[in-house]
């Protein structure tokens, strides 16, 4: 067999896996990606685009697509409990949006996996680097000291893939991970679930009761999320092993019951589309890194469904690694600049699914009785705010130049979410005017390092000489406090903690790598900065 070359194989078609093609082809490193279903997930899965991911999918040009395939916004923000969808004294709550304060150019939105894996293939399969086969199992993988051979096959038949290295995005029980060895660390599995995706008019039925997700603890103890808020929704309930039942319970006519049980009406006309078994987990493995093997999402770490946070996780999995590998590859960073994608995202990752586990742990405790629905569905309201653990996570690595400053310390670090080009830290959103047009910072970075400062003060001079000695693009961004020559904005520099003679490197994921709050624009330092940013030594 003939090896067809690429320099990034994907190993599995999920959001994740999409979205690493997706990163990948916009920093011009080829890639194969590999899912052995014939098609994009027929189920809804994960729904919850977080802010964070919405701004990464605003970089992507496909925001308004996502926008029209999900739940309008007032729908995405609440939440419903009750002992029954049409009981007397359901209850519904919608968070807030921090409108006086906006901390992004966009939101999150509800989007079934469903729909939005079809926006992340279309995409993915447009961009020329990277090729994108469905169909197509991956049966054999041997690493070796210069890259990696795998075994595919699919309907065409079987042939070799050589790979300079791999990205295993195939899920909770990845076998990737398994065949390197790496564990995972976290609880034993909280529960074993089934999801009943069904299709019944309650979009009619409930009108203002419409919310993305309901809790309902009567005759039936379950959850129950929307698709559509009209005909498409899911129910999602347990099974006890111990107790002798399985998912071979759920039969046809049981998940029938099921949904009139769980929607109060006893002759509900109900149509069941489908069912999934899956089980309740929160893990995170030990590493994200074995030689030129790199895990993302689920296979290296399993969220809990409460809080949506698993699929975003690892999409914010993808935009950390895609660049590193794009340097190491083009030659412009050392090989050690991705060992810090393990430093940066498991910290985060474990932050995530200890979150997810506390939000789990707050339903469980309200369908055995520890809480009352009261108590459970203020602290369920309460945590449908987590703009802190979406936006405030930050990095600490070899990769980072710290400035010595301390890190913001919000009352509730889930919760509240405070602004900061901290280095480490994601670049907040200001709105700048340019050329009579509004355009966020975040829309201004690319999938180069981005130089960042007042409009003429000289530090875009040193950054030009700085990229001219390293061999590197610098994307270099001056804004004015009213210049209209540059992107302007009166308060951008404060808000960024700097002076008229301060500048901020920050890297093609976001986040900042580096601050002079107020010095002497220097080509040199550039030139230490940027070798720190890449690892170079």
């Amino acid at each position: 067999m003939t090896a067809n070359e690429v320099e990034v194989l994907i190993i599995g078609g999920g959001p994740v896996g999409l979205a690493t093609s997706i990163e990948l082809s916009r920093h011009g490193v080829s890639s194969l990606l590999v899912e052995k279903h014939p098609s994009t997930s027929i189920f809804p899965k994960a729904r919850l685009v977080t802010t964070r991911t919405m701004e990464i999918i605003r970089s992507w040009g496909v925001q308004a697509a996502v926008e029209e395939a999900g739940l309008p916004r007032g729908d995405s923000l609440a939440l419903g409990i009750g002992p029954t969808l049409t009981s007397p004294d359901f209850r519904r709550e919608v968070a807030r949006i921090h409108e006086d304060a906006p901390q992004s150019p966009t939101y999150n939105y509800i989007c079934a996996q469903d729909n939005f894996e079809v926006i992340l293939r279309d995409l993915a399969e447009s961009l020329p680097a990277g090729a994108v086969r469905f169909g197509t199992r991956m049966s054999e993988l041997t690493v070796d000291e210069d890259g990696v051979t795998a075994t595919i096959s699919s309907e065409e038949g079987e042939k070799q893939v050589r790979a300079r290295y791999v990205v295993a995005a195939d899920g909770s029980r990845s076998g990737v991970r398994e065949s390197l060895g790496v564990a995972v660390e976290g609880p034993p599995p909280l529960s074993y679930m089934v999801s009943v995706l069904f299709d019944a008019d309650l979009g009619t039925l409930l009108q203002d009761r419409l919310g993305a997700l309901y809790f309902v603890y009567g005759e039936v103890y379950c959850a129950v999320e929307s698709v559509d808020n009209k005909r498409r929704w899911t129910l999602q309930t347990g099974y006890e092993p111990d107790e002798g039942e399985s998912a071979d319970d759920f039969t046809h006519e049981r998940c029938i019951e099921l949904v009139r049980a769980a929607v109060g009406v006893a002759d509900l006309d109900v149509r069941i589309v489908g069912r999934m078994p899956w089980i309740q987990q929160a893990v995170v493995a030990e590493d994200f890194r074995k030689g030129r093997v790199f895990l993302v999402g689920d296979a290296a770490h399993v969220a809990t469904p409460q809080g949506g946070f698993g699929m975003n996780c690892g999409i914010h999995d993808a935009h950390n690694l895609a660049w590193k590998l794009a340097a190491v590859l083009r030659g412009t960073a050392a090989d050690a600049l991705l060992d810090t994608y393990t430093t940066e995202r498991r910290p985060i990752a474990d932050w995530t699914v200890q979150e997810s586990l506390r939000n789990a742990l707050i339903t469980i405790d309200m369908m055995e009785d520890r809480l009352t629905m009261q108590e459970a569905g203020d602290v369920q309201a309460h945590r449908r705010r987590a703009e802190g653990l979406v936006l405030g996570f930050h990095y600490d690595s070899p990769a980072i130049t710290a400035d010595g400053t301390q890190a913001p310390a919000p009352e509730d670090p889930y919760e509240i979410y405070l602004p900061t080009a901290r280095p480490g830290h994601r670049a907040p959103h200001v709105w700048l005017s340019q050329q009579g047009t509004q355009v966020s910072t975040l829309d201004l970075l690319g999938t180069t390092l981005t130089l960042m400062t007042p409009a003429g003060n000289g530090w875009d001079t040193a950054a030009v000489q700085a990229a001219d000695r390293l061999g590197v693009t610098l994307n270099i961004v001056q804004i004015s406090p009213d210049n209209p020559e540059f992107p302007t904005s009166p308060t951008w520099a404060t808000e960024y903690g700097l002076t008229e003679s301060g500048a901020v490197l920050i890297r093609p994921d976001g986040h900042v790598a580096w601050r002079c709050a107020a010095g002497i624009p220097s080509a040199d330092e550039l030139v230490k900065v940027v070798d720190t940013v890449l690892c170079r030594g």
